[in-house]
């Protein structure tokens, strides 16, 4: 790994999630090399920040201990930064792209294609189970990865069925490894890890914050080429999920559902706003495939 990427996994722990101040802190820097010179005087100037955010930066830019975790995790996971060669094109395509990522398990499969998201609600209809078997069984046939929150409900639904059919899937957390949310899913974080691929934006010792899971939203609609939600309430946290897939440009389905069923309003409402009505695995391979034979006449 390079010092680079070092100094930005460091610096990425200490400021978190303010991506905005890193960016600009790389702007300034690029190498990374002036951030253990500055004093807080030259942050506050650089970078318009407070007295109490400059020394902060300061003194835990010096910690050793901190230095020595940060060596830690990267021994015991394999992270990667938006410098490394091997940072997943999908990803760094992306209007807000993460900066570092810490992965767990076959990190082989960040370059698997092709990528699917599948999201919906945490309190599906007695109907889901059976709607996402019909659905996805004949996309794993055909080498489809699914990727998914590991919350509870659809995402997890999804990636048991991944797992029950041997088909790969990535899981990305709100959390960091030490704190595995929601815990009902800690022996389904177990069997994913061990040929498959768990992802987080967040260091190993970072708990779940309310905050961190419409962040990571970003990320699973970024790994793949369209978002499936299954079902979904008309004000609905997955819903985000569905806003990020379309600023980033990627395709949307939507499975309709019963206008009696409170889960079917939010997916009524997207293909009433667009989204590709999904009634089957057939709607959603005759739109991967021809934007595959796109990119390979434009190669």
């Amino acid at each position: 790994m390079k010092k680079q990427e070092w100094r930005l996994i460091h610096l990425h722990y200490i400021i978190g999630t303010n991506r905005k101040l890193i960016w600009s802190v790389m702007k300034k820097d690029p190498e990374l090399e002036q951030i253990y010179r500055w004093n807080k005087q030259q942050w506050k100037e650089n970078f318009h920040i407070n007295d109490r955010k400059a020394s902060f930066l300061v003194e835990r830019l010096q910690y050793k201990s901190l230095k020595q975790k940060i060596v830690g995790y990267v021994k015991t996971y394999f992270v990667i930064t938006i410098f490394s060669e091997d940072y997943p094109v999908s990803l760094r395509e992306i209007p807000d792209p993460p900066l570092v990522l810490y992965l767990n398990g076959n990190q082989s499969l960040l370059s698997h294609s092709p990528n699917l998201s599948v999201v919906g609600t945490r309190y599906p209809s007695k109907f889901a189970r059976s709607i996402m078997a019909n659905i996805l069984t004949p996309l794993f046939k055909n080498d489809f990865l699914i990727t998914s929150g590991m919350a509870i409900g659809i995402d997890g639904f999804a990636h048991q069925l991944a797992l029950h059919h041997q088909s790969p899937t990535i899981a990305v957390l709100g959390s960091g490894f030490e704190h595995i949310y929601p815990k009902q899913h800690i022996s389904l974080y177990s069997q994913l890890v061990a040929k498959n691929l768990i992802i987080s934006e967040y260091p190993p010792d970072q708990p779940p914050r309310k905050y961190h899971f419409p962040e990571r939203n970003r990320i699973i609609s970024g790994l793949s080429f369209g978002t499936l939600v299954i079902e979904a309430k008309e004000k609905s946290g997955t819903l985000i999920t569905v806003d990020q897939a379309l600023e980033q440009g990627k395709e949307v389905f939507a499975v309709p559902g019963s206008v009696l069923a409170e889960t079917s309003l939010g997916c009524n409402q997207l293909i009433k706003d667009g989204a590709k009505l999904v009634q089957s695995s057939r709607d959603i391979l005759e739109e991967y495939q021809p934007k595959q034979e796109y990119q390979k006449e434009n190669k």
